[in-house]
C-alpha cells in the first residue's frame, strides 16, 4: 500500500551520520552495538502522522509515495535534514553572566542563554563562543527506515498523537461517530488540550475531542475492601469444616 501524507504509519528507522555514527534509532539492539543506548529512552516501532512534523520533514518528502512493508535508505543533505551552520547563532558572551548563574562554562558543556540552548565551544579571555545551531545542522545524514504499516484504527491514531506531544501513554480513549472522549491521568493545561484536540480534529476527521481527568477505581464498598470481602467466605468456609466433627459426634 502506498503512503500519501496524512496517513498515520508505524514505522522503525536508524538514523546516522556518514561515519556510520547512530544519533537516533528506535532499535534497542542497535542502540547498544553503536554505543548509543539510552535507559530513559523508549525502543521500538513508533506511530508518526506523514505531514505532521513527528520525523525530519526531509524524511516525511522521500517517504511519501513509498510502500509500506519495505525497507528503504535515505541520504538528507543538511538543508533537508537539521539545517546548515548560521554563523548568526553562534555568539559570545561576556563570561561574568555564567559567573552571576554559578556556571562554569568548558567546551563542549550545553547552556541555556536567554532560554535558547547552545553548546560552548571556547571561553577564554572572559568571553565564551557559544554555538546555538542544532548539534547536527550542517550535516548530511543517513536514514534506514521500515514503514511497517499504515494504521486506519481511529483510537490507535488518537493514542500516537498523546504519546507523542504530551507524553500520555495509558490514556483512556473512548470514539463514538465522529467525536472523542479522551481521560488522561493529569489533567493538561488548557491551552495545550486545544492544541492537541484540534490536531486530532484535523488529522483523525473528528468533529469534537472532550478531555477529563481519569477517575480512580476505587476497591471500597460499604466500608469493605476488596481483600475483606475475599476474607470472610475463607473465615466462614473454616468455620463450617470445624462444625462438622462435631456434629457427628452428637448423632
Amino acid at each position: 500500500m502506498v503512503i500519501s501524507k496524512g496517513n498515520f504509519v508505524e514505522v522503525e528507522y536508524t538514523g546516522t551520520l556518514e561515519d556510520g555514527t547512530v544519533f537516533d534509532t528506535t532499535d534497542a539492539k542497535v542502540a547498544k552495538e553503536k554505543g548509543a543506548f539510552q535507559e530513559s529512552a523508549e525502543y521500538g516501532p513508533v506511530i508518526i502522522c506523514l505531514g505532521e512534523g513527528y520525523i525530519l520533514k526531509g524524511l516525511e518528502a522521500k517517504l511519501e509515495g513509498k510502500e509500506a512493508g519495505r525497507e528503504y535508505k535515505f541520504t538528507l543533505a543538511p538543508e533537508e535534514a537539521f539545517g546548515k551552520k548560521d554563523p548568526k547563532l553562534i555568539r559570545l558572551i561576556a563570561a561574568n553572566k555564567f559567573t552571576r548563574e554559578k556556571i562554569t562554562p568548558q567546551p563542549g558543556l550545553e547552556v541555556s542563554v536567554d532560554g535558547v540552548l547552545g553548546v560552548v565551544k571556547t571561553a577564554t579571555g572572559g568571553r565564551v563562543m557559544v554555538d546555538m545551531n542544532h548539534p547536527l545542522s550542517g550535516k548530511t545524514v543517513i536514514y534506514t527506515i521500515k514503514p511497517i504499516r499504515i494504521v486506519t484504527d481511529a483510537k490507535e491514531k488518537v493514542a500516537s498523537i498523546l504519546k507523542i506531544r504530551v507524553g500520555a501513554k495509558d490514556a483512556e480513549i473512548s470514539i463514538s461517530e465522529e467525536s472523542c472522549a479522551i481521560a488522561l491521568k493529569q489533567k493538561l493545561p488548557k491551552e495545550i488540550e486545544n492544541v492537541v484536540s484540534e490536531e486530532i480534529k484535523r488529522t483523525v476527521a473528528l468533529k469534537n475531542v472532550s478531555f477529563e481527568e481519569m477517575k480512580e477505581k476505587k476497591e471500597e464498598a460499604k466500608g469493605e475492601t476488596k481483600e475483606e470481602k475475599t476474607e470472610k467466605p475463607k473465615e466462614k468456609a473454616a468455620e463450617e469444616q470445624k462444625e462438622k466433627p462435631e456434629k457427628k459426634r452428637k448423632e
